[in-house]
């Protein structure tokens, strides 16, 4: 089939490259704009547009998909189905309608189970025990169109996003091929999902990832782990922020009083509702991130010192 493969991150870029070397014509793709990034705040393109351009591919980045100019050039440009994956803008009724397959998406959950923009990191945040995969056609509403394909896969004791992101996006880059293959053979066809077992998933901002010491050990590790690498847990300490790396909950420790810190020679624990965690890397503002032990030894953590 002829197809314009849409996506924007590094997540996107398995899947991107099994398309590519799959039996289907990549005919373009379609990324969201140039952003900037950087110290300098320079101009760069994404991760998915900049590796399609090495490979020699018309890239588009129109600020809206649904402007008449890049309906003009989808039109043209006539692809059978388009594949997406994090493409991070919605694809309104008019592009929908142009390929005879539709719009194809690969989304990181098990749906119709974590609807929305970060299915990974609230599957963590629930302490699910495993997510997967999910194939489907694109349609007006958010992450309801009908299924084509599914894989699970079990989410560890110490995954963070990150980690359970990467094997995620992996995965299903075969399953995202191989749903294509279906599609074109007329071997695969799309069910609709499930009524029940709905939940959603927006997107974690700053707010959302501060640390709150007053809950159970195991939902500020959950939390934690959820938010890396991004947006990234945090606390305060001393009236500023204090980033927070993925942390070790012991269970057998003496309990401290939420927010209390212990720092000892070779690590620091945290007080929480039940038992303490133990921090790992912490970064506090403008520096890099280290050890959580080298920093209190030189911030000089007092005793009975709190964080939150």
């Amino acid at each position: 089939m002829r197809v314009l493969f849409a996506g924007t991150p590094e997540v996107a870029l398995p899947s991107l490259e099994a398309v590519l070397a799959s039996r289907h014509e990549v005919v373009a793709l379609l990324s969201r704009p140039d952003a900037r990034a950087g110290r300098g705040r320079h101009l760069r393109a994404s991760p998915v547009a900049a590796r399609a351009r090495a490979a020699g591919l018309e890239v588009l980045t129109p600020s809206r998909v649904g402007d008449p100019g890049f309906l003009d050039q989808l039109r043209r440009l006539a692809p059978d189905c388009c594949p997406v994956v994090a493409y991070g803008a919605l694809i309104p009724p008019p592009a929908l309608e142009v390929p005879p397959h539709g719009w194809v998406n690969l989304h990181f959950s098990l749906l119709p189970a974590w609807r929305g923009a970060a299915p990974v990191q609230h599957a963590i945040l629930a302490g699910d025990d495993v997510t997967g995969a999910t194939t489907f056609r694109l349609e007006k509403g958010l992450d309801t169109g009908p299924v084509y394909g599914v894989l699970t896969e079990p989410i560890r004791p110490r995954d963070t996003a990150g980690d359970l992101l990467d094997r995620l996006a992996t995965a299903g880059a075969a399953l995202l091929v191989a749903t294509l293959d279906g599609i074109e053979d007329g071997t695969l066809r799309a069910r609709p999902q499930p009524a029940d077992g709905v939940s959603h998933a927006p997107k974690l901002d700053v707010t959302d990832a501060q640390v709150d010491w007053g809950a159970p050990a195991a939902r500020v590790d959950r939390l934690v782990r959820a938010c890396w690498p991004a947006p990234g847990a945090w606390t305060m300490f001393r009236g500023e922020r204090l980033k927070l790396g993925p942390l070790r909950p012991v269970p057998r420790r003496d309990p401290l009083p939420p927010g209390e810190m212990a720092a000892e020679r070779s690590e620091v624990t945290v007080g929480t509702a039940t038992a303490p965690v133990v921090l790992g890397a912490v970064q506090p503002p403008g520096k890099r991130a280290m050890d959580a032990a080298d920093w209190a030894r030189g911030v000089r953590v007092q005793t009975a010192e709190r964080l939150g």
